[in-house]
């Protein structure tokens, strides 16, 4: 179906030229961005200036009448009478020192008639200005003049900026010397901080003397004449006689000075032109945007009033195309319908293999976990019933010998080993159905002992030699009567395994580490020791490195989810000497009598 025509609308190419007609009013913006930052600026400058030559003033006024005062005290007027006299000198130059330290200036001197420092501040120190004479500097000459001499200058001796104040000691109407104070201005660079703006001051020669630019310093700021020159050939104010030209760009900088009229000084703030620049671009790029803005608004105006004429031309379009395409869908559902039908039956057919599949995986866990049980019960069973068969046989020969009361004995331990079989197998069932009991108070040495006595004849037989290192007082641990002496036998009989095809000597040690909160119980054997596969699957039923007929591989597997039940942990290493080390970590109990019932079942 053919759209309809467009109406007439304006083109871009409008748009366009009205853009470039309205340009030229970026160039207003720009003239009255820049007068008022400018302004701005300035005046932010100016207040900075202020400030700083407040400060500067105040710090040179602090020290302004200081020589006059202490021109009249009586130790220093001792050192102009008596300049052999070293114990007045000493005086004066301890006097010195301490008022220096308490005015903050940096060097205080006394200067006889002929310019010779008599006494300093820093007499006892290196660069000490005593016997220093400086009858070359105009200071004292002004002083010697009457009148109170100023000077900014490079100390001679220190190598240190500063400005000096000096004024004449008088007795009656004739100068018998001169007490000058030096004043360090290195801190008035440093108050300035690290701003864009930069800091510059200038004395009578041009010559930049404090600036917040070290590169700048003691470089003129004009050529200097002749006269300057020799001026300062002959004070010697710089570290240089011919200073050099400070090479700036004044379209670069904008530049607000304040003379001082007490010093001849001319401090200036020298502000980077970007700093004008930034925020000028900023309101011609923000003019620049509203202008884009409103072009924009009007493209975008137009572009509403073209849609809505085309989405009326479309909607008819799309009305024959909807209804089209509805047919389209529907064939293509009902031909979905169809194979979700197929796709349900299949679905059901596969489900009922599934559920066949869940019976068949369930009878074979079953058949998996019945097996696991018998061969655990054979397994653990095992060491009672060749205990019972050496007490039987005992039993028999006490008997024949006519010892009635050793073949009691031996019975009731016969009957205590059935006791101890029930319970195993009661633990086993419940470990088959993952029962759990709760840990008790069990004493170490006395189950122990008891898992030894069962291992005793075989030890005996196989000659291996036991060595015990276990404290005298009961340890007390966290565990079950039973399961603790099922889980020592179980290592001790591993550790007897171990030692069938080794020569004598056969050894097993047995030790306790205690620690804070857990008790370690140490086996190790001289025998082979693991290997590496060993170590990595000794835990898993049914791995073991004997034969069929030695064992099932389940002693480490039982011994491992019992300890774990306790709360403790099972620990296999092979010992640096040589040999298997087994350590049973388990947690301590306090010492005392088991209030607790024990887990073992009733005769």
């Amino acid at each position: 179906m053919p759209r309809p025509p467009h109406p007439r609308r304006l083109r871009w190419r409008s748009l366009l030229l009205l853009a470039l007609l309205l340009a030229p009013l970026l160039w207003p913006v720009h003239f009255l961005a820049e007068r008022y930052y400018r302004g701005v600026l300035t005046e932010q400058n100016r207040q900075t200036l202020d400030l700083y030559v407040a400060n500067l003033l105040g710090t040179l006024r602090r020290y302004e009448v200081l020589p006059q005062i202490l021109g009249d005290l009586p130790g220093l007027r001792a050192a102009l009478y008596a300049p052999q006299d070293p114990a007045a000198l000493d005086d004066a130059n301890r006097l010195l020192a301490r008022i220096r330290k308490q005015t903050g200036a940096d060097v205080i001197y006394l200067m006889n008639p002929r310019g010779v420092t008599l006494a300093a501040s820093n007499w006892d120190q290196s660069d000490s200005f005593v016997a220093g004479n400086f009858a070359f500097r105009p200071y004292f000459r002004e002083a010697l003049a009457g009148r109170l001499g100023r000077f900014f200058g490079l100390g001679t001796t220190s190598g240190k900026r500063g400005y000096y104040f000096a004024y004449p000691v008088r007795d009656g109407e004739r100068n018998i010397g001169a007490l000058v104070v030096k004043v360090d201005l290195d801190h008035t660079e440093t108050l300035w901080g690290n701003t864009p703006e930069q800091l510059m001051v200038t004395d009578i020669n041009g010559v930049v003397i404090l600036t917040s630019r070290p590169d700048w310093r003691f470089h003129a700021s004009r050529p200097l004449d002749r006269a300057e020159q020799l001026a300062i050939a002959a004070n010697q104010p710089y570290p240089t006689q011919a200073p050099p030209v400070l090479d700036l760009d004044p379209g670069a900088w904008l530049t607000q000075s304040r003379a001082l009229d007490e010093t001849g000084w001319t401090v200036s703030i020298l502000a980077p032109h970007i700093l004008l620049d930034r925020p000028v671009r900023t309101a011609v790029a923000v003019g620049a945007a509203a202008l884009l803005a409103l072009l924009l608004l009007l493209g975008l105006m137009m572009q509403r009033r073209r849609h809505y004429l085309e989405r009326i031309a479309f909607d008819t379009q799309t009305k024959a195309d909807l209804e089209q395409r509805v047919t389209e869908r529907t064939q293509d559902l009902e031909l979905l319908n169809s194979r979700l039908k197929q796709e349900v039956l299949e679905r059901e057919q596969a489900q009922q293999e599934l559920v066949r599949a869940q019976d068949e995986l369930v009878q074979a866990g079953k058949l998996s976990a019945l097996g696991t049980m018998s061969a655990s019960i054979s397994h653990e069973l095992n060491q009672p019933l060749g205990a019972i068969r050496s007490y039987a046989e005992n039993a028999s020969t006490l008997l024949d010998h006519q010892r009635s009361d050793d073949a009691r004995a031996n019975l009731r331990l016969i009957s205590e080993l059935t006791e101890r079989m029930a319970s195993i197998i009661a633990h086993l069932r419940a470990f088959a159905r993952r029962d759990r009991h709760a840990p008790e108070r069990v004493a170490l040495q006395p189950a122990l002992d008891d898992a030894l006595s069962l291992l005793a004849k075989r030890r005996r037989s196989m000659d291996v030699e036991l060595i015990r290192d276990l404290p005298d007082a009961t340890l007390w641990v966290q565990a079950g009567e039973t399961r603790l002496r099922q889980v020592l036998g179980n290592l001790l009989g591993n550790a007897l395994d171990a030692l069938v095809d080794k020569a004598p000597p056969r050894r097993i040690w047995i030790s306790v580490e205690q620690q804070a909160d857990h008790l370690d119980l140490l086996l190790r054997d001289n025998g082979p020791g693991f290997s590496a596969e060993s170590l990595a699957r000794a835990r898993e039923p049914f791995f073991t490195t004997k034969t069929s007929a030695q064992g099932l591989g389940l002693g480490l597997a039982i011994c491992e989810s019992l300890v774990r039940a306790l709360d403790g942990e099972l620990l296999l290493a092979n010992h640096p000497a040589g040999g298997a080390l087994i350590t049973l970590r388990l947690r301590l109990a306090s010492p005392g009598v088991n209030l607790q019932p024990s887990e073992d079942p009733s005769p």
